[in-house]
C-alpha cells in the first residue's frame, strides 16, 4: 500500500514569502553599513518653516527645494550617509536643472527614504499622552513612494516619561501602530525604520529613562513579531539613554553610553541590522560624542549608528543664510558633521569636528515635527 503524505498543519504564514524579500534585507543591511548613517531631511513644512525662521528665510517652496537641494548635492555625501529620510514633498521635488532627487541620491550612493507617518494627536483618556496616525491609506501611499524611488520608510511614535511613569496603554498602542506601519511598508518593499521615541523633556534620571527605554523597545519587538515584520529588513530609531532635560545631576558621556546599550542589549533581537539613533535635542556635538562613547563597547550584535535632523543640519543652516553664495560653505559644514558621526559610529570620533556653534542646544519641549 503507497505510504501517504500528510501535510504539515500549522499557521499559513510559514509558507508566507514576501515578494520583497530579499530588497528589504539588502536595503536594512546597506543603510546600517559601518561607518555611514542617515540624514533625516524629513521636516515638514511647518518645521522647516521654523527653521527658516532662524535664518530670516521665507518658508516658500523654491527655498525649501532649494535647501534640500544644497544637502543632496553635498560632494561626497555618500561617502558617510548611507539613507535620507525625505518629506514628501521633497521625494517628488528636482533640482534646478530639472533632476529628481531620488535620482541624485542614488547616484551619490545614498538610500532614498521617505516619513509616511501624519503626526501624534492626542491619546484619549490619557492626558500628556499620544499616538501617532497615518495607518489608514497607508499601503497605497506606499506603493507611490516605492513607485517615486524610497526604498525605506520612517514612522515616528511619541512617548513621555510623565512623574517617573509611562502609561501602560500608551507604550501598547504606540508599540501596535509600529508593527502595523512596519508590515504595511514591508508588503510594499519599503524597509520599515521603527522609532519609539521617549523624549527628553522631563526631570527623570538617567535611570528611570533607561528602564522605560528597555519596557517600550521589548513591547515594540512582541508587536513586531505579533505582525510577522521581517526583521533583517527593518531598523530601529530610538532614543539614547539620557537624563531628562529638567535633570539636575551631572552629565556623565561614558554613563549615558552604558545605560543605553544596556537597554538595548536586553530588549533589541540580534536580527535587526542596525539601530539608527535620533539626536532628540542634544547638540549636534553631544549627539556625536554620546554615538562614539556607544560606539567604543565592543562586540555589539548590531551596527549603532544615526539618523540626525537637527544634530546634523543646524550648523549647515545658519552658514547657509538662504545666499546662494554661500551653498558651497554651508555643504563644507554638512560634510564635517556627517564626517564626524562617521567617525563616532566606527568609536573614532576625535572632537575635530567641533565648533561654537555645534555646541548650542537643540531641546526644544514637546518637540513634534
Amino acid at each position: 500500500m503507497a505510504e501517504q503524505k500528510v501535510s504539515e498543519v500549522g499557521p499559513k504564514e510559514i509558507s508566507y514569502k514576501n515578494p520583497f524579500e530579499d530588497e528589504l534585507r539588502a536595503t536594512a543591511k546597506a543603510i546600517a553599513t559601518r561607518g555611514k548613517g542617515i540624514l533625516a531631511a524629513d521636516e515638514s513644512t511647518g518645521t522647516i518653516g521654523k527653521r527658516f525662521k532662524d535664518i530670516n528665510v521665507a518658508n516658500e517652496e523654491p527655498n525649501r527645494r532649494a535647501y534640500r537641494e544644497l544637502l543632496f548635492t553635498t560632494p561626497d555625501i555618500g561617502k558617510y550617509i548611507s539613507g535620507v529620510i525625505l518629506f514628501e514633498e521633497t521625494l517628488f521635488q528636482k533640482t534646478a536643472d530639472g533632476k529628481p532627487f531620488a535620482d541624485v541620491l542614488k547616484a551619490a550612493g545614498v538610500i532614498p527614504g521617505i516619513k509616511v507617518d501624519k503626526g501624534a494627536i492626542d491619546l484619549q483618556a490619557f492626558p500628556g499622552y499620544k499616538y501617532t496616525q497615518g495607518l489608514t491609506d497607508l499601503a497605497a501611499r506606499c506603493k507611490k513612494y516605492y513607485d517615486a524611488g524610497a526604498r525605506f520608510a520612517k514612522w515616528r511614535s511619541v512617548l513621555v516619561i510623565q512623574d517617573g511613569y509611562i502609561a501602560e496603554t500608551a507604550i501598547k498602542e504606540n508599540a501596535w501602530g509600529l508593527a502595523r506601519y512596519a508590515a504595511i511598508c514591508q508588503s510594499q518593499g519599503l524597509a520599515p525604520i521603527v522609532e519609539p521615541e521617549i523624549l527628553m523633556d522631563g526631570a527623570h534620571s538617567l535611570a528611570v529613562n533607561q528602564y522605560w527605554t528597555e519596557k517600550v523597545i521589548a513591547a515594540c519587538y512582541k508587536a513586531l513579531s505579533d505582525c510577522n515584520v521581517l526583521l533583517e529588513g527593518s531598523l530601529l530609531k530610538p532614543n539614547m539613554c539620557i537624563q531628562g532635560s529638567d535633570n539636575k545631576d551631572k552629565k556623565s558621556i561614558d554613563a549615558n553610553a552604558k545605560a543605553t546599550v544596556t537597554a538595548l542589549l536586553r530588549s533589541v533581537p540580534a536580527a535587526v541590522p542596525g539601530i539608527m539613533f535620533l539626536s532628540g535635542g542634544q547638540s549636534e556635538e553631544e549627539a556625536t560624542l554620546n554615538l562614539n562613547a556607544i560606539n567604543k563597547f565592543e562586540n555589539l550584535p548590531w551596527s549603532a549608528s544615526f539618523s540626525y535632523g537637527r544634530a546634523l543640519q543646524k550648523s549647515c543652516l545658519s552658514a547657509w543664510q538662504g545666499d546662494t553664495k554661500k551653498v558651497a560653505d554651508a555643504q563644507k559644514v554638512l560634510l564635517a558633521r556627517a564626517k564626524g558621526n562617521s567617525e563616532a559610529q566606527l568609536g573614532k570620533y576625535d572632537g575635530s569636528a567641533a565648533t561654537e556653534e555645534s555646541k548650542k542646544g537643540l531641546f526644544e519641549k514637546g518637540y513634534v515635527y
